[in-house]
């Protein structure tokens, strides 16, 4: 049973007096519309047309509040994870392939969406050279979908990280009879010592401030000759703050890391030994999550129609930013630095081993 709201969370567009609301806001309302919305937006990405506007009053402020404070606070991280994550399990059941796998499938041999999630959570397990009885931790567990894929697959004991009740409820139940621990807290309560350390879609809402601790709270996590992976939407300039529409609607707090910041969060303390770039996968996969939830609108009752518009310019001008390739998908593998160790094999991620 759902729990968040079910219908869009706010019923006007304009910010104070005399702001203009944004494009999302102005698609949400019905005063405009495209035949192919994802094409649309990827046109505007390619020609960079954002740049010829002058930014808002409204938007300046909101960029230096980001920069005045943090907004991924154990507590606020909390509240930013349940306003996107506690919507309903029934929208996301209905979007999302059979395991509820909410990050970029792997399309290399796959025919539909649950193989490409198959795929690239294989992949992960490959890259991590997880074997039976390894101790993982994965961050931003979800619904539970790669906790049990690694359990039941390759022999792995998982605790599983998420602040938002809806995913753990379910997660438990999914992983229910394997070696999987599901734990409703945020990333930096987390107390244990573990052979692996995953995250898949989730660094995107740790927040540049929180970077340095993010790494660190794994430095104290990973046992001395792990490993980690971390799966991450990419931005190719580095942000203090991200897109005003997808921050008041979409993911609140949220902000895309760039390698630039990434690196400088890890240097010294770890190794880059792999970045696995298939950012082009993440178009295809939010085109079929949008086709998931058309067929299934039907079977939704409970989201009003203002809903069905935030959603579809959140998925598919998501789509069209990464078909213009304005958007990237990382897979970056780590190590510790000043170890010697053999742990590590650089993973084929190109090679005739993957998926034909």
């Amino acid at each position: 049973m759902a729990t968040g709201p079910r219908t869009s969370p706010c019923t006007t567009t304009a910010s104070g007096p005399g702001c203009w609301p944004t494009a999302g806001e102005s698609y949400q309302e019905g005063w405009w519309d495209a035949n192919q919305l994802d094409e649309f937006i990827a046109e505007v990405q390619a020609l960079d047309l954002r740049s010829l506007v002058r930014p808002r009053f409204a938007l300046t402020l909101r960029i230096l509040k980001a920069q005045a404070r943090n907004r991924q606070t154990v507590r606020r991280a909390r509240r930013n994870a349940g306003a996107h994550y506690n919507i309903g399990n029934d929208l996301y059941e209905r979007m999302l392939d059979k395991r509820m796998i909410y990050s970029c499938g792997y399309w290399r041999g796959a025919v539909d969406l649950d193989e490409a999630q198959e795929h690239k959570l294989e992949l992960i397990c490959r890259k991590l050279h997880l074997e039976p009885g390894m101790r993982l931790l994965d961050i931003g567990c979800g619904w539970g979908g790669f906790a049990r894929f690694a359990a039941a697959e390759h022999g792995a004991v998982v605790t599983g990280v998420t602040p938002a009740g809806e995913q753990a409820r379910l997660a438990r139940q999914v992983c229910a009879g394997l070696p999987v621990d599901i734990l409703e807290c945020d990333y930096r309560d987390v107390e244990g010592r573990f052979d692996r350390i995953v995250s898949i879609g989730m660094m995107e809402h740790v927040g540049p401030r929180n970077l340095k601790t993010f790494f660190r709270c794994c430095d104290d996590l990973l046992a001395d000759d792990g490993m980690m992976l971390h799966h991450t939407i990419g931005s190719l300039e580095s942000k203090n703050h991200t897109d005003p529409w997808f921050d008041k609607y979409i993911f609140p707090g949220g902000v895309v890391p760039s390698l630039a910041q990434i690196s400088s969060a890890t240097e010294k303390d770890w190794v880059i030994e792999d970045v696995h770039n298939f950012g082009p996968y993440y178009d295809r996969t939010l085109m079929a999550w949008h086709r998931n939830v058309t067929a299934a609108w039907d079977d939704l009752p409970a989201y009003d129609g203002r809903f069905r518009r935030t959603w579809d310019f959140y998925l598919l001008s998501s789509a069209g930013s990464f078909r213009a390739r304005a958007l990237q998908l990382w897979q970056i593998v780590f190590t510790r630095s000043r170890r010697r160790s053999d742990v590590y094999h650089r993973p084929a991620t190109t090679t005739d081993d993957e998926p034909e």
